[in-house]
């Protein structure tokens, strides 16, 4: 080869490396500009994590369009950054993690995290009633797992699926956290999906027979919210129990986690029981026992 075609091939590479280099300083700049806008959202929440009406150092915020629902629960957790880092934002074992934690949920009914053909990690997620079910009388809904950032003192994870039950699609779950020294950690979560007709219809059919009487955690004229905003502040809410439930189990023996998991959860859940309760303590944890038994088989 000449050393024009060497200079020139040389030249190439340089170019190359030069390229990954200014997108992995992009990546790292993007992470440390979020881990610093979550540590300012800690500082300016600091009042309302410290004394509010859930009794716990969270804050919750949702939000209504008129094709979409978001739920936001920032919340300090008594752990190490690294635990929690290590528990969800894993390449190997966060999928399966989050299993342990979906499954807490009243409506998940079976969670299965697998790899996908294209290397992606992928969460299969059975979802349905309230009680239990079979598995063909519920609907699959198809989560990508993706680490979107990691640093020493932060990082996000995304959970997201296109499509769901009744025309409902693009859900999100998004965790990310920062640690905040003396062994804790300030979390970020968002659980946000759209609708089109069919979920419209579903949503006024059920808040306006079984689910007329649910109200969410946002006070709004001398009484707590209702309708869709209720809706996804509830669901967030269990979605944060399952995150916190999963992250204390950690401490005890690995096989007396799981049962504990489902105590914890439930027992967390009956402190906001208005918005919350929807069957008795036995009937959840069995429920759960066979539901977890039934989770152990790819299905």
């Amino acid at each position: 080869m000449s050393t024009h075609g060497i200079m020139r091939i040389t030249r190439r590479a340089i170019l190359v490396a030069l390229a990954l280099l200014s997108l992995s300083l992009g990546a790292l700049s993007w992470a440390d500009d979020n881990a610093a806008a979550l540590k300012d959202k800690y500082d300016a929440l600091a009042p309302q994590l410290k004394s509010n009406v859930f009794h716990r150092p969270i804050h919750l915020d949702s939000e209504e369009t008129q094709n979409s629902l978001k739920g936001d629960i920032y919340a300090v957790v008594d752990y190490p950054f690294a635990t929690v880092n290590s528990a969800f934002n894993d390449p190997q074992q966060g999928p399966a993690n989050w299993c342990e934690v979906l499954i807490l949920h009243l409506n998940t009914k079976y969670c299965h995290a697998s790899a996908g053909s294209n290397g992606t990690a992928i969460i299969s997620m059975n979802v349905g009633k309230k009680t239990e079910q079979e598995l063909g009388d519920t609907y699959r809904v198809q989560f990508s797992y993706r680490s979107v950032a990691t640093n020493p003192d932060y990082f996000q994870v995304d959970l997201s699926a296109a499509t769901g039950p009744l025309s409902t699609k693009d859900y999100r779950i998004v965790l990310e956290a920062v640690d905040i020294g003396k062994g804790h950690t300030f979390l970020h979560l968002t659980y946000s999906y759209g609708f089109g007709t069919a979920g419209r219809l579903a949503m006024k059919t059920y808040l306006a027979t079984i689910g007329s009487a649910k109200v969410g955690f946002t006070q709004a004229s001398g009484d707590y919210i209702g309708g869709v905003r209720g809706l996804v502040e509830r669901n967030t809410m269990r979605y944060y129990l399952a995150i916190d439930a999963y992250l204390a189990s950690l401490s005890l023996p690995a096989g007396q986690r799981v049962d504990q998991r489902f105590a914890t959860w439930f027992d967390a859940t009956e402190q906001y029981r208005r918005q919350l309760h929807e069957l008795d303590r036995q009937e959840y944890l069995q429920m759960k026992k066979n539901e977890y038994q039934r989770q152990q088989t790819a299905q």
